[in-house]
């Protein structure tokens, strides 16, 4: 007993001692487990091939203007970027003036390994040979740019004239621009041009009083296919004797004054068969109309007119039996045009104002089988048609692709007939769709 108390009383003069020492409270709890932090995974970079595919992607989706606005901020991403952002910069090259096209030359400089990679990027060409420029590009010059670039497919060249002093405006090529004098190529330029690339595509706007430019541009290059050109009407030369060598796949016109029928068929003498795409901006007369049709239509794919109100011109559209895309760019057209469409029509494009008359298009639609895009420009109150809604719903039961637009540069742009819109359509790759393979591939490698 003396024991078991004598154990109490220890036990709680121990324990009244020690409400008076102070305790360490640094050993109260248990020491913590040191932070063990994992290894940062090593970063993988995108492979560039998937960086080019991707930023090539975007071009589908955005203007020129804003494609090299991306360009420029991958750029500075990294070195690796900024080769890749730079290559495809300069696929498209615009040239000015002489300042331009000195550091262009020097950008491209086949002395260099990047200069050459440069210069075997650019795919399209435009330069602006303007008499009114302080420092304008020089015939020389626009000639030693194009050699610089061996795999060169499209160029475009706008010609202006020299006008009096205070008296010129820029990009307003009126009636009086075309009266303006502007030098012939010499040729020196024209033996620089021979000696470097074969381009397919040509685009060629003159604004001066020189007919004579055109001519010497088409006896340069024996291999194109597509041509473009506007502005003065060309005429033959006396003695041009042979017809014009190339076989056009496409070709686009657009002059003040209706090109003679000599001059046609002068150009298009070896393109029965290989024409596809026939674009009229200006109103051809009958007798134009009908020898370009009888001579092509059978091949035509894509045929773009400015209206097609007389039944003669709804008779030429019904001869051509290949057509897949027609484009009328006036808000009216003949009700018979569109009760003969070809039977294979995919692409249909016309204007909308407040009275064009709707029925004719919507019952085409409804009897289409091979229609799969429609595109409208709708201007002049066209928007309040009270028969809009019903192409828009005909067009979504038919499954037809409708596209609408106020703007005319968008409008010509959609419709341009290279490609028909209708053989992209619908797309088979999406920018998502690579996104998505770039960070797979970062994650799996």
């Amino acid at each position: 007993m003396m024991g078991y108390l004598g154990f109490i009383f220890a036990s709680s003069s121990s324990a009244r001692t020690t409400d008076h020492v102070q305790l360490d409270l640094t050993t109260a709890y248990a020491p913590k487990k040191p932070v063990v932090r994992q290894p940062k995974p090593p970063s993988v970079p995108i492979p560039m091939e998937l960086v080019m595919t991707i930023l090539e992607s975007a071009y589908e989706n955005e203007s020129l203007h804003a494609y090299n606005a991306l360009l420029k901020n991958c750029a500075l991403v990294s070195k690796d970027w900024s080769y890749v952002a730079q290559k495809l910069l300069f696929r498209h090259v615009t040239l000015t003036t002489q300042t331009a096209y000195i550091a262009f030359r020097e950008a491209v400089d086949r002395a260099t390994l990047r200069g050459r990679s440069l210069g075997d990027a650019v795919v399209r060409m435009k330069v602006v040979l303007d008499q009114n420029q302080p420092y304008r590009l020089s015939h020389r010059s626009f000639a030693r740019a194009v050699s610089l670039c061996p795999n060169l497919y499209e160029l475009s060249v706008a010609i202006y004239g020299e006008g009096a002093p205070g008296m010129d405006i820029v990009g307003a090529p009126d009636a009086s621009r075309m009266k303006r004098s502007a030098p012939s190529f010499d040729e020196t330029t024209l033996s620089i041009l021979r000696s470097g690339p074969q381009i397919s595509a040509l685009q060629f706007c003159n604004w001066t009083d020189d007919s004579s430019s055109l001519l010497q541009l088409l006896d340069v290059w024996s291999s194109l296919g597509a041509l473009d050109i506007s502005g003065t009407t060309p005429r033959l030369d006396k003695d041009t004797v042979e017809p014009f060598p190339c076989a056009l796949r496409e070709l686009r016109m657009n002059f003040q004054a209706s090109p003679s029928m000599e001059f046609t068929s002068w150009l298009l003498h070896n393109s029965k068969g290989s024409l596809r795409v026939l674009d009229l901006a200006r109103e051809p007369s009958p007798d134009m109309l009908d020898y370009l049709v009888s001579e092509h239509g059978t091949a035509l794919e894509s045929l773009t007119l400015p209206s097609c109100g007389t039944h003669e011109g709804a008779a030429a559209v019904r001869r051509c039996e290949a057509l897949r895309e027609l484009k009328l760019e006036s808000a009216w057209a003949s009700p018979l045009m569109y009760k003969t469409l070809p039977p294979g029509l995919q692409h249909l494009a016309f204007g909308v104002d407040s009275d064009t008359a709707l029925l004719p298009v919507i019952q085409a639609i409804q009897r289409s089988d091979d229609l799969r895009v429609v595109t409208m420009h709708v201007w002049h109150g066209g928007e309040k048609h009270p028969q809009l809604a019903k192409v828009t719903t005909t067009c979504a039961r038919k499954g037809v692709q409708l596209q609408v637009t106020k703007d005319i540069s968008a409008f010509r742009e959609l419709t341009r007939g290279d490609p028909v819109p209708a053989a992209t359509y619908p797309r088979t790759r999406s920018l998502n769709n690579l996104l998505y393979m770039a960070s797979r591939a970062a994650t799996t490698l």
